[in-house]
């Protein structure tokens, strides 16, 4: 028994010696091994270690957000291709943008801060939104709504040639020399409308028609008798009436032919156009050159083929009713170089004297209503 004890005593001592050995040398590495993870976890490497003065330095960078938004005019409808501009306060440069097939803008990374944004579309009028994105913020702007642009259109009224000469020709009719003796065929406005044919027929047969013409064709007829000029004619009231009734058919033959039927014909202008600037020498040309040339319908400076013609014509009507001895193809082309004289003098005097003595007279410094063209 004693040797049993002996030899199992001695098994477990054997044993327990044997393991406090291993035990022993693993505790102290188990050891050693904390001890250095605990090093590590409270002093770490100088590799990763930042500076406290330069981790106290460092700012804190904003996060970055977003802008968002939708383009539709004022039916809901999206506008597609508007171009949009994202503007920041204090920053440049503003970003651009346009506007997606759904009317969609976006802006991704958008620094936080005041904001603005402006819309523009064709046939629109702009829109501006302001705003403020913080930090990390997806801002979604309200629809912008564009209105159709305001279109501004400016109509001008013209009146068409007629009517302007038409209002030209109303006011020659009250010109008058002293206020009595008409002076119609005189036109103050330099640049005034051509004629229609009608205005040229009542321009002539106004002139026709007015007391103070019938007036002084009866006093030439009187001066005639008294000097019994175209003795064929006699004296007495038949005398007087024949003189008259040939003063008076000569005027009419060349006011209406003149001054109507040939400018309508050929397109000319039987008025007499009022220089009055210049020098006194190239006034002085103009008004001579006038008894010659006249102005077309066109504007334009030609010969004055109306009344040359005119003179013609009514000096071979009136050998049908003159007496014989005063008949004759030399006394009509006479007649016409007399006629060209006598309307040279009566230029000059348009020019230079009646206007003074004239009423009615436009102010030649007024603008004129330029006309349309037909």
């Amino acid at each position: 028994m004693a040797a049993v004890l002996k030899d199992g005593l001695g098994k477990r001592f054997l044993a327990r010696s044997l393991r406090s050995v291993l035990i022993a040398p693993a505790s102290l590495i188990w050891f050693c091994v904390c001890a250095s993870y605990g090093q590590l976890q409270t002093q770490p490497s100088p590799l990763f270690q930042v500076p406290e003065a330069e981790a106290a330095l460092a700012p804190e960078q904003p996060l970055p957000g977003s802008i968002n938004g939708t383009v539709v005019d004022e039916s809901g409808a999206v506008i597609v291709g508007a171009q949009v501009t994202l503007t920041f306060a204090g920053q440049s440069p503003p970003q651009q943008g346009v506007s997606g097939e759904y009317g969609e803008f976006s802006f991704a990374r958008v620094a936080p801060g005041n904001f603005e944004v402006n819309v523009i579309a064709p046939g629109f009028a702009p829109r501006t939104f302001t705003g403020t994105l913080h930090p990390g913020q997806a801002y979604i702007v309200p629809p912008r709504t564009l209105t159709p642009a305001t279109v501004s259109t400016a109509v001008v009224v013209t009146a068409s040639r007629v009517e302007v000469a038409e209002a030209q020709v109303r006011a020659q009719e009250k010109q008058r020399v002293l206020a009595v003796i008409p002076n119609f065929y005189v036109s103050y406005v330099p640049d005034a409308a051509p004629l229609s044919s009608k205005q040229k027929f009542r321009l002539a047969w106004r002139t026709m028609i007015d007391p103070i013409t019938i007036g002084l064709t009866a006093g030439a007829a009187g001066v005639q008798q008294a000097q019994n000029d175209f003795p064929g004619y006699g004296q007495g009231a038949q005398g007087y009436a024949k003189r008259f009734g040939a003063l008076y058919a000569d005027n009419a033959a060349g006011t209406f032919i003149g001054g109507a039927i040939l400018p309508s014909l050929l397109k000319q202008d039987p008025r007499y156009f009022y220089k009055g600037t210049g020098s006194a020498g190239s006034r002085v040309l103009h008004a001579i050159a006038s008894s010659v040339m006249c102005k077309g319908d066109n504007q334009r400076w030609q010969p004055n083929y109306s009344a040359i013609l005119g003179s013609i014509a009514s000096g071979g009507i009136s050998n049908l009713y003159r007496p014989d001895d005063d008949r004759g193809a030399g006394l009509v082309f006479e007649s016409v170089l007399v006629g060209i004289g006598e309307n040279a003098v009566v230029n000059l005097f348009q020019e230079f004297v009646m206007r003074k003595f004239t009423t009615n007279v436009p102010n030649r410094h007024q603008p004129q209503q330029k006309p349309s063209h037909p």
